[in-house]
């Protein structure tokens, strides 16, 4: 292909290296070699070239090949040398600039192996939008996966969302273009025109996009991450020497958006920097270690809840910045707070600005229409086969607990990426190569994201929101796992509200709806989650679902949370439990605060904060959470009365904390319970209590238990079981 067919490709957004074409060329003429720069410059009547050491000196260019491309071929043979541009255009409106084809590459060789197998960990620092220096010039590198197109353009303000301006230029066979364009800066906003290989244009977001503009709008912004100085070294060092599986972990799961919200102002969202300060003071009173947060990666749809996700790279521009979300974690670790957030690689949302269909091919999406789609969400699902496809999404997660300085991932829908039939009828999928439903592509994407994530960031929790019985979620890969430290307990979540919302005088005929969890309870690492899943679409809120009237629903949602404290593995609660929300959640208002000015429910604040201080004051209640070592039934079959007591145990010999939890409205007296030791005993929680908003009819905080042997212990004590009621007891002496 001669230089003039190359020429008019290029104007026409149709060839793939700009390069061959524009910038500084050397060419051959009848006199020998000559340097010549070539300029396309849409709209443009003249370009002149300006010496950038002395810009006195200037070189008018002359249209060749064809309208608005400049051509200057230099009389003498000389290397290229720093320049500008002066365009001249209709009107009279002039703009000088550095010309973009008058730089090198970016990425190196080894970035584009390391991403085409699949393995370049940092590859947000490479792909995406970069402010940077280049030979003391200030602009912004842009680089984008997109192996099937035939031409890649950036648009922006910044050249009148023309593609012609900013052609890229793919690096060989890998797919990946790139471009610099100097003098651009921060808070650019961007996208990339691409034409397809069969010629249609689509203007798609930048899959590595650091920021990005708020909903309706859909641009991808130019962000720079190095700003913010952190402040959390010491939370960072404490966190990587920790065993956080036998740490207290008690999490806060929160929706920015509808948290807390400022009414005299439109009902607008609080900012990351306004929320900080307020979230932090509150998850302190109340006691929790960890906020879980609802996705933040930039999404358009408010509805989703941040679960349909375009920006993978961008915090949610609903909240603010990039810095000022960086601000909100730095804060709360500063306050002793973990930050959590839930990350969906599971699929993505269709929105044609977004990744599906995104070099007009099935790239990030699978291309068989039985793998492609999730039924139940109308999303697409990842192809975790392509090596370049598992790199975004490993490298994402990396990329939060970098930048960001999350401590953990709690991840989305892993049950629908580990089945091929997952939610699908017989025809609609398709076997792996053994002729199974194991998704082995996404069990082995899993397992690489956890390997890799343990590997940089020892200490922090990767929690799977998986709802089958399948083995190993939270086991080690090495030992056959998926690699998971976590796993949410959704049968047990399933199980007791099943229980705790039936009437009293029916639960006898149940009682094995809370014990059943206790055949499993230690085959994975379990975090017992009451979620924002079970407060939503008809469920009702957590109160409400209670049996009773008024009394009784506030006494069973303290007796309940008690007993979820004292079962085996961490625990999460949906933000509002501590308010005693009435209406269900929903994204798009504040939580109900004015319900504090009402005793029940400002005393069940009360309750949370002493709960939750009280489990982590003491060992035996989090320090053995996931062996029979820390766990000891006293008796579970007194179904008649609806009575359950169980020990829970440390590590120390003799540290213990015993729970002994009445579901029922009626009061049982001189109720015995076997204990490990005779002495003393001392109450530590009682959810009857009248600071709770309880009847107070068990006053007694000091008891001594007899040297009598009762449910095959060598001791018991003689107790008032107040109704629906948890009481948690403590040996004090021998």
């Amino acid at each position: 292909m001669d230089v003039v067919d190359k020429i008019a490709r290029l104007v026409n957004c149709d060839y793939h290296d700009p390069f061959e074409v524009l910038g500084p060329q050397q060419i051959s003429t009848s006199e020998g070699p000559r340097l010549a720069i070539r300029v396309f410059e849409p709209g443009a009547r003249e370009v002149h070239i300006l010496d950038a050491q002395d810009l006195k000196r200037q070189y008018p260019m002359k249209e060749a090949y064809g309208p608005e491309f400049f051509e200057f071929v230099f009389p003498e043979n000389r290397e290229p040398f720093p320049y500008q541009l002066r365009a001249v255009y209709e009107g009279g409106h002039e703009r000088t600039y550095r010309d973009p084809y008058s730089f090198g590459t970016w990425l190196t060789d080894e970035d584009l192996y390391l991403f085409g197998i699949g393995d370049h960990h940092r590859i947000y620092e490479k792909l995406g939008a970069h402010p940077r220096t280049v030979e003391g010039i200030v602009g912004v590198q842009f680089a984008v996966w997109a192996p099937n197109a035939r031409s890649v353009s950036v648009l922006g303000d910044f050249n009148g969302w023309d593609g012609r301006k900013h052609p890229m230029r793919v690096r060989g066979s890998s797919g990946v273009w790139e471009l610099f364009i100097p003098e651009l800066r921060e808070g650019e906003v961007y996208k990339y025109e691409i034409k397809s290989s069969l010629g249609h244009r689509y203007e798609k977001v930048d899959p590595y996009a650091f920021a990005a503009e708020q909903r309706p709008k859909t641009g991808s912004v130019i962000a720079d991450l190095s700003r913010h100085v952190w402040q959390d070294e010491q939370w960072i060092r404490r966190r990587s020497e920790a065993d956080v599986l036998n740490q207290p972990v008690n999490i806060y799961e929160v929706h920015l958006g509808s948290w807390m919200r400022v009414p005299e102002e439109g009902d607008r969202f609080l900012t990351y920097r306004e929320l900080a300060p307020l979230l932090a003071e509150h998850v302190k009173k109340l006691g929790f270690t960890h906020v879980e947060l609802m996705p933040l990666t930039e999404h358009p749809l408010d509805i989703s809840w941040g679960y349909q996700v375009v920006g993978y790279y961008a915090p949610t521009s609903r909240y603010g910045a990039p810095e000022d979300f960086m601000y909100f974690v730095d804060h709360l670790h500063q306050n002793g707070i973990g930050v959590l957030m839930d990350w969906v690689p599971a699929h993505f949302p269709r929105d044609e600005h977004g990744l599906s269909y995104y070099d007009g091919s099935f790239l990030y999406e699978h291309a068989d229409e039985r793998l492609r789609e999730h039924k139940d969400w109308g999303t697409l699902v990842f192809n975790f086969g392509r090596n370049e496809v598992r790199n975004f999404l490993i490298a994402n997660a990396l990329f939060w607990l970098d930048k960001y300085h999350l401590d953990g991932l709690r991840v989305d829908a892993v049950a629908s990426m580990i089945y091929r039939d997952y939610s699908r009828k017989e025809g609609e999928w398709l076997p792996n190569c053994h002729g199974g439903r194991e998704d082995l592509e996404a069990i082995h994407f899993l397992k690489r994201l956890n390997e890799s994530v343990f590997r940089y960031y020892p200490g922090v929790m990767m929690i799977a929101e998986e709802s089958t019985a399948w083995p190993g979620v939270s086991k080690p890969t090495e030992h056959g796992g998926l690699g998971f430290n976590f796993k949410w307990n959704m049968g047990w979540m399933n199980d007791f509200l099943t229980y705790i919302s039936k009437e009293p005088v029916h639960r006898k005929y149940h009682q094995d709806l809370i014990t059943f969890a206790l055949l499993y309870a230690f085959h994975e690492n379990f975090v017992l989650v009451l979620s924002h899943d079970e407060v939503t679409h008809g469920k009702r809120a957590l109160l409400d679902k209670m049996p009773g009237d008024l009394w009784q629903k506030f006494a069973n949602l303290r007796a309940l949370l008690a007993f979820m404290y004292g079962h085996p593995g961490k625990k999460l609660l949906f933000m509002g439990t501590e308010l005693g929300q009435w209406n269900e959640w929903s994204c798009d208002q504040s939580l109900d605060w004015h319900l504090l000015q009402h005793e029940p429910h400002r005393k069940l604040g009360q309750f949370m904060a002493d709960m939750n201080h009280l489990y982590r004051g003491h060992r035996a209640l989090w320090e053995q959470d996931f062996g029979w070592e820390g766990f000891e039934w006293i008796d579970f079959h007194d179904r008649e009365n609806s009575v359950v007591s169980f020990i829970r145990w440390a590590r120390e010999h003799r540290e213990c904390a015993l729970f002994v939890c009445n579901f029922t409205p009626v009061p049982r007296s001189d109720y015995r319970v076997g204990v490990p030791f005779a002495g003393r005993y001392r109450k530590v929680m009682d959810t009857d209590s009248a600071a709770y908003w309880g009847s107070g009819c068990s006053a007694q905080t000091e008891l001594v238990a007899d040297e009598i042997p009762w449910q095959g212990k060598a001791a018991s004590l003689n107790l008032t079981l107040p109704p629906l009621s948890t009481l948690i007891l403590v040996p004090t002496s021998a």
